[in-house]
């Protein structure tokens, strides 16, 4: 009787551990099916990604391998506030703009792959919006310049 009750305990760890496994697979793969939105800062354009569920904000652009040049996720967020970013299983260098509900940028940090760092808003925003590191400087965009687009409106 003994034997039969360990064999069923193993089996169902065994289960356990395969279902855990394959929620954990899951969780492991890059958003890449979000809805997008244009945005434009200046004469770049920039295809964005919307990140406004909870869920969707707290993964980002987590477990992507490549972005393309043009792209870049916006978060929104339902009231603006403090935010904190850090880039936690995120495996692209990224920089990072804090936008004002008109669109201005307020600031822009540069984020290094796979840290815990935190990167923050200098002021209370409700956009967050992340493209490939180094995207703003190459394209001479700053804090003060403006993004347009429908969320800006």
């Amino acid at each position: 009787m003994k034997t039969r009750s360990m064999k069923t305990s193993f089996a169902a760890l065994f289960a356990v551990s395969a279902v855990l496994a394959a929620g954990l697979a899951a969780a492991q793969e890059p958003q890449l099916n979000l809805p997008r939105v244009r945005l434009a800062a200046g004469m770049h354009q920039i295809d964005a990604q919307v990140a406004s569920a909870p869920d969707q904000r707290m993964t980002g652009l987590m477990y992507r391998q490549e972005m393309p040049q043009h792209e870049g996720m916006l978060f929104i967020f339902e009231q603006p506030s403090q935010q904190c970013f850090w880039m936690k299983n995120t495996l692209l260098p990224l920089s990072t703009a804090f936008v004002a509900d008109d669109g201005t940028i307020v600031n822009i940090e540069d984020m290094a792959p796979q840290t815990l760092n935190s990167h923050c808003s200098a002021k209370p925003v409700r956009y967050v919006l992340e493209m490939n590191k180094g995207w703003f400087a190459k394209k001479g965009i700053k804090p003060g310049a403006k993004l347009s687009g429908a969320p800006f409106r």
